[in-house]
């Protein structure tokens, strides 16, 4: 169980992040088209998953637009944004965005996701949903960088997930 704070609050996940050095834990999540994605999907490449609450909120939007420039000019990485959020709505967001390079992630068939990146807030008032995190793999789903973001409302570190992706 990890501590981090909402505006100041304290709140509790239910565990922690994948340590560096580590196998990331495979996962079924929803794409935008309501198909079932998991670490094969996107086999052969780097990955950076942005854990976030939710697009409806001005940090994630941030964060998820910084991470759709980043991944404009890097074909060997995929950035995976994931959230609560309907696919629906994720891909409403990227689409009146203008992003592309994102793929947008949803946890609506399970929250095993959560649970098994130690990211399911177990407590306060947004319990149910993730807090925000930056989990970097190398192509062989090795973590490379990881990150739990101590106060929700705080941006995650954009520089050490993309950092560690480089060769």
């Amino acid at each position: 169980m990890a501590t981090i704070t909402l505006k100041g609050n304290e709140i509790h996940t239910n565990g922690d992040v994948p340590t560096v050095g580590s196998t990331a834990p495979d996962f079924r999540l929803v794409d935008k088209d309501l198909n079932d994605v998991n670490l094969v999907t996107y086999a052969g490449k780097k990955k950076l998953i942005s854990i976030v609450p939710s697009l409806d909120t001005p940090v994630c939007q941030l964060s998820t637009k910084k991470f759709d420039e980043f991944a404009k000019s890097r074909d060997d990485v995929v950035v995976l944004t994931v959230s609560a959020d309907l696919p629906f709505a994720m891909s409403r967001f990227c689409t009146g965005e203008g992003l592309n390079n994102v793929v947008p992630l949803a946890m609506m068939r399970s929250r095993n996701f959560a649970k098994d990146y130690g990211v399911l807030i177990e407590d306060g008032l947004l319990a149910g949903i993730t807090a925000r995190a930056l989990v970097s793999l190398d192509e062989d789903n090795k973590v490379v960088f990881s990150q739990l973001v101590g106060e929700i409302a705080d941006e995650p570190d954009y520089d050490g997930a993309i950092g560690a992706l480089h060769p």
